[in-house]
């Protein structure tokens, strides 16, 4: 099993307890962003980072906490009233960073660009703002202000918005062929399967982030945790009849071809337990993913 589980905080009710559980599991990444749980995910990281130097994050840029909002506009990094809850302006990408940077306690080995499609339908208008975007990102790299950047989508890629090759051009037209372009971010699962049967065919996000050598974030693995209420015997034995619920729902995202990480968001030890067992598990081969596409759908 190549991919690895990592720690999302997307939907943790305690993050410092959830993300303090899966480092004694043995996980060794954390996803977060400034905008989870209504803007303290990111400080609520700030102990368990101090103490696991190991332990490597990536935080995001995009969305405008609440909380964060008048301090942004009084720092002059968002205009008031204009913001509609998410900017990518260079102001405040650069603000954010500084904050996030103090909350987490460290510099963050990537960042994410957001959704950005978030609010746009225009392709014009949103390759400009990936531009400006990634002019930020890639001055924050250059002076070690982040380990490098990437693009969180949920639905950019699937929505024809942009392709992973377009984002790479993009990268290299910014930063040059020694660009800090790093990874993408998207959801692979039992229930976005689409990702990858385009993969076992040799085409689509997972497809070309493996050609241009980026590690692949999949997201809501658990489908927000519906998917382990849909794991009947019968579907755990078309993935892996010896696998738990759990286990057999991620092993698709864990065996996808192209994934480096699955984002895991866990409370307790035996849930990161049973997910653990999963990696321990054989990888599904091509064949049998097809089979589940089939059987399933995309």
């Amino acid at each position: 099993m190549s991919a690895q589980l990592a720690a999302g905080t997307y939907r943790c009710r305690d993050v410092s307890k959830s993300v303090a559980t899966a480092v004694r599991a043995g996980v060794t990444w954390i996803d977060t962003a400034p905008n989870y749980r209504s803007g303290s995910a990111e400080a609520a990281l700030r102990q368990v980072l101090d103490t696991c130097p190991q332990v490597q994050v990536s935080t995001k840029v995009g969305f405008v906490p609440d909380s964060d909002r008048r301090a942004a506009q009084d720092a002059g990094a968002l205009r008031h009233g204009l913001d509609r809850g998410h900017c990518l302006a260079r102001p405040y990408i650069s603000w954010q960073l500084t904050r996030s940077r103090a909350r987490l306690g460290r510099v963050p080995d990537l960042v994410f660009v957001h959704n950005p499609e978030h609010g746009r339908t225009d392709r014009a208008d949103l390759s400009r703002t990936l531009t400006e975007s990634f002019e930020e990102l890639e001055r924050a790299a250059d002076t070690g202000e982040i380990g490098g950047y990437g693009v969180a989508t949920w639905a950019g890629l699937s929505s024809g918005m942009f392709t992973v090759l377009e984002l790479t051009e993009l990268a290299s037209t910014v930063g040059g062929p020694r660009h800090h372009f790093r990874a993408v971010q998207f959801p692979v699962s039992l229930i976005h399967l689409a990702v990858v049967a385009d993969a076992l065919d040799g085409h689509g996000p997972l497809a070309e982030a493996r050609e241009a050598g980026l590690d692949v974030f999949a997201s809501a693995s658990l489908g927000g945790g519906e998917l382990l209420g849909a794991m009947t015997e019968g579907l755990v034995r078309v993935v892996d009849s010896e696998a738990s619920p759990a286990q057999a729902a991620l092993l698709v995202p864990l065996s996808a071809p192209g994934v480096s990480h699955v984002l895991l968001s866990a409370s307790t030890t035996a849930h990161w337990a049973d997910a653990r067992g999963a990696t321990a598990r054989r990888s599904l081969s091509p064949g049998r993913l097809r089979k589940v596409v089939d059987v399933l759908g995309t």
